[in-house]
């Protein structure tokens, strides 16, 4: 029982992770039916930022609490710029063509920023700093839950109540909700389409960069490869929860973690990456519209 707590914790620690990539995808999708596999690059991005930043204040002798606020604030800013960007070059000039154009789009995008990355540092995995820090406290559970998972699991509970505010009460959440509905009609009544979309990639964009510095600072190292990994898990996540559907990108991001991290611990580590598309694949079979997502009939 000790073991399969152990096991069942590490894995929704990793299902955090994966449920705050796993947001951008369906937020995404939700209101421009779109899947933007460029995200994961821009995970990826967050992480590479934090860790230049980060190295460049701790060699100006600041306190490790206010480099980790300032790294993660840097990282947050960039990825939200590069999100930003990449929907303004890249897809909403094929908004009104084939959705086609622009899936091709957002895999030039993904393969452009992995080979930036790496000719701007390196194909090897570079170590990265645990910023987090211990926590007292946790002491007496060390053995089932250590400091940087509790860190990962409280910023996640943090981001998604934050995130929901803004979905349920705020004006841009409210435009948010209405362009996924029916954009057309929202258009009519007022809304910025525009900018709607534009704040829809600069949220889910700020959500991927905390992921890349918790998930980095928790395996210790980065490379520019680990978005390329990381998006496909977190798209897999989305799917398996309902493709448009943010309770359902958590709800699969959590099950996608804790299928992992039990098979790793029961199974083999060998297959860890085969598990997700396992269960994919069977979810799909049974209920292709995710678990908690809808069908929807497409006129032909």
């Amino acid at each position: 029982m000790d073991y399969f707590l152990k096991l069942f914790l590490s894995g929704t620690a990793k299902g955090s992770i994966y449920a705050l990539i796993a947001l951008g995808y369906t937020m995404v999708y939700g209101i421009v039916q779109l899947i933007n596999f460029a995200h994961g690059e821009v995970y990826m991005i967050g992480g590479f930022t934090s860790l230049i930043v980060g190295g460049f204040l701790f060699t100006l002798g600041l306190p490790v609490p206010l480099v980790l606020a300032l790294s993660v604030f840097a990282a947050v800013v960039f990825s939200s710029a590069f999100g930003f960007t990449i929907e303004k070059l890249a897809y909403q000039p094929l908004r009104s063509k084939p959705r086609l154009s622009a899936l091709i789009s957002a895999i030039g995008i993904s393969t452009i920023l992995q080979n930036f990355v790496l000719l701007m540092q390196t194909e090897k995995y570079l170590p990265f700093p645990s910023y987090l820090p211990e926590l007292p406290f946790l002491e007496p559970l060390r053995e089932y839950l250590n400091s940087t998972q509790f860190i990962i699991l409280f910023v996640t509970a943090i981001v998604m109540v934050i995130l929901i505010g803004i979905i349920k009460f705020s004006r841009i959440g409210k435009a948010m909700r209405a362009t996924a509905q029916d954009k057309d009609m929202a258009q009519l009544l007022g809304v910025n389409i525009n900018q709607v979309i534009s704040v829809t990639f600069i949220i889910g964009s700020a959500l991927a960069a905390i992921g890349g510095v918790l998930i980095c600072s928790y395996m210790g190292q980065i490379n520019y490869y680990i978005g390329f990994v990381a998006g496909i898990k977190a798209f897999v996540a989305a799917v398996l929860g309902g493709i448009g559907s943010i309770p359902g990108a958590v709800l699969g991001s959590f099950i996608l973690g804790w299928t992992e991290s039990l098979g790793t611990g029961y199974i083999s580590s060998d297959y860890e990456d085969a598990f997700a598309f396992v269960i994919l694949i069977v979810i799909l079979v049974v209920k292709p519209s995710g678990i908690l997502g809808r069908n929807q009939k497409q006129k032909v």
